[in-house]
């Protein structure tokens, strides 16, 4: 299994590990400290030796941060964690926060003691994050201390090592695009920024631009690991060599001189010595990176990431390879619901499904000599009313038996080397009642209308995000996630800047892989979510019409449950979207199917719906 089920959570601790960290406090002559969820480098996945806010709290969630003062600790989450938060958590010592309406530099500004000192460690926060720290705290008279080590990090006494994960090479055939000539476009963007050098600090950015994958952090194949790459080309990657193999090693010297990680320090303050104009993102880089150039006697630049856009934008082999990749997935996800839909109502657990799920997975990804290299985050099965915690983790304490009469929700996702995957599907278990019918119908009509949008040029996702939801707010219903996320090529499932959200002011660009997933949950009863990848492209004209118009192409192909659907909700246009997609799903994904009893299952579940 390519992940675990037992319980991480340990909120026995949280009341003495904040005593501990409070004690510290005091002694640093600050009243307050932040602990976020992220790392050094900023990821969403973040190593075991980075799990600083599930050790301190006891909260598992992939977004969130703790404020800690002398009286209370508040951790914030976005509200797909919210439930998930009050399961975790002592409630005694833990107090919820907003993470989007009221983060923690609104909620310092609001209710703040006058002159109040929040510390941080400053490599595990953005620049602009510390801008907005430092606005809220002027107005309190307060400061901001940046301190210089981790004062959790002392109380950790069993902190797990850092790993070192070995790296690959992804191939020309995969990657579309040499190395050296993306190292040569990106000494275009430094010039055009007037700096004499980049540094590259999200991972996601070195393994794209290199042409490697990496294993350092769970279901996501990125290497930890930072680079600068100078205007005249050359580049310098700061990769631990126990990382690479003689091949790996041998591929990359070619490309960048091979550093420690632990020179990396050493070599900014060089940099900023010669008085070097050092580009990096305020959104990315954390912010101690800016004050060793600033200190060093070197300029900041700030701009976005340049291979942040390239990367988003895949080109012709990246999407074929993630189209082959979906249809592959496709059939996997297709013999899954077969095996599920022929089992006794009441008789398969959660985690049994997810087992069940990868083991699909592994199987056609031996047939189709393409295996599946990871799971591409921990699969949310979800039965009945845990279907309703929008990022809920089965663990061996949780599971639940699958009940007659109830929906599944199983969202999940692969890692192969040609694409990486994501797809949720809600299913009924028995006979549904006819209000889960109901609001699995509305959600379904906001991923048609995602489906078939057609767009100008400059559209942005806040632009689009609404069409998802209008027909549940017609019912007086919403869901509190965005409607969409980017996704990587082989690379991280939730990929930026492009995101379909209210607070996405991100340009929806030709060749972005999003994700579009609409959903409606109840707490304590049930959820919904239905999710396909679909990625951007030019519309064709429409007659009559005078604008550049985008529009999406679907990459996900697996039925959608046509029993929870009621057909007399959906308009002529969207009743005649759902049929088409099943039509191409059965055209697609039959020949990649060898097993007769599935073959039969798939041309079932993909026929026509009538009025």
């Amino acid at each position: 299994m390519f992940q675990s089920f037992e319980e991480t959570s340990t909120p026995q601790f949280g009341r003495q590990r904040v005593e501990a960290l409070r004690a510290a406090l005091v002694a640093l002559e600050v009243d307050g400290f932040l602990v976020p969820r992220a790392d050094e480098f900023q990821g969403e996945y973040v190593p075991a030796s980075a799990e600083r806010l599930s050790w301190l709290t006891g909260f598992t969630g992939s977004a969130g941060i703790a404020l800690v003062t002398r009286k209370q600790v508040i951790v914030f989450v976005d509200g797909r964690y919210v439930t998930q938060l009050a399961e975790q958590v002592d409630a005694d010592v833990f107090t919820g926060g907003d993470l989007v309406g009221e983060p923690p530099h609104l909620w310092l500004e609001r209710y703040g003691a006058k002159g109040f000192r929040l510390g941080i460690d400053p490599w595990l926060h953005t620049g602009a994050e510390v801008r907005k720290l430092e606005s809220a705290l002027q107005t309190l008279g307060g400061a901001l201390v940046l301190l210089d080590h981790n004062p959790l990090d002392l109380l950790w006494t069993d902190r797990p090592a850092a790993p070192l994960g070995r790296v690959r090479i992804q191939p020309l055939d995969q990657a579309g695009l040499l190395a050296r000539d993306k190292l040569a476009a990106m000494t275009a963007d430094i010039a055009k920024a007037g700096a004499d050098a980049v540094i590259l600090t999200d991972p996601s950015s070195i393994a794209w631009t290199f042409n490697i994958r990496g294993s350092d952090v769970p279901h996501t194949p990125h290497p930890l690991a930072r680079a600068i790459i100078h205007k005249d080309g050359r580049a310098e990657l700061f990769l631990d060599k126990r990382k690479a193999g003689i091949e790996e090693e041998a591929y990359l010297t070619q490309l960048a001189a091979l550093k420690a990680p632990s020179s990396f320090d050493e070599d900014i303050t060089a940099l900023a010595s010669a008085g070097a104009r050092v580009m990096i993102d305020p959104d990315l880089a954390p912010f101690a990176l800016a004050e060793l150039i600033r200190t060093g006697g070197g300029k900041v630049i700030e701009a976005i990431d340049p291979a942040r856009l390239p990367r988003a934008r895949k080109n012709a082999t990246e999407l074929e390879g993630s189209a082959r990749a979906h249809l592959q997935d496709g059939a996997a996800m297709v013999e899954f619901l077969a095996w599920l839909d022929g089992t006794q109502p009441g008789t398969v657990t959660e985690i049994a499904a997810v087992k069940k799920l990868e083991a699909c997975r592994t199987v056609v990804g031996e047939r189709m000599q393409n295996p599946l290299r990871d799971v591409s985050f921990a699969s949310i099965s979800g039965a009945g009313e845990h279907a309703a915690i929008m990022h809920y983790r089965v663990t061996t304490k949780s599971d639940l038996t699958i009940a007659d009469g109830s929906m599944f929700l199983i969202d999940s996702g692969g890692q192969y080397v040609n694409g990486t995957t994501d797809i949720t599907r809600t299913v009924a278990i028995g006979t549904v009642p006819e209000e889960q019918r109901h609001f699995f119908t509305l959600v379904l009509k906001g991923m048609i209308a995602i489906s078939t949008a057609r767009f100008p040029v400059g559209t942005r996702g806040v632009d689009l995000d609404p069409l998802a939801r209008i027909a549940l707010w017609k019912a007086g219903a919403d869901y509190a996630h965005g409607t969409g996320h980017g996704v990587g090529s082989y690379l991280s499932v939730h990929e930026g800047p492009q995101r379909i959200s209210r607070a996405s002011m991100q340009e929806i660009l030709p060749g972005m892989i999003l994700s579009n997933e609409p959903g409606y949950y109840r707490p304590g009863a049930f959820g919904i979510r239905i999710e396909n990848l679909i990625h951007v492209r030019d519309a064709s004209p429409v007659e009559g019409g005078d604008l550049q118009m985008l529009g999406f192409e679907t990459l996900t192909f697996c039925p959608i449950d046509r029993r929870l659907v009621m057909p007399a909700l959906l308009t002529e246009e969207e009743l005649a979207w759902l049929n088409d997609y099943h039509a191409e799903t059965r055209e697609k994904l039959l020949p990649l199917i060898s097993d007769e009893a599935v073959r039969v299952w798939l041309e079932a579940a993909t026929a026509p719906l009538a009025r």
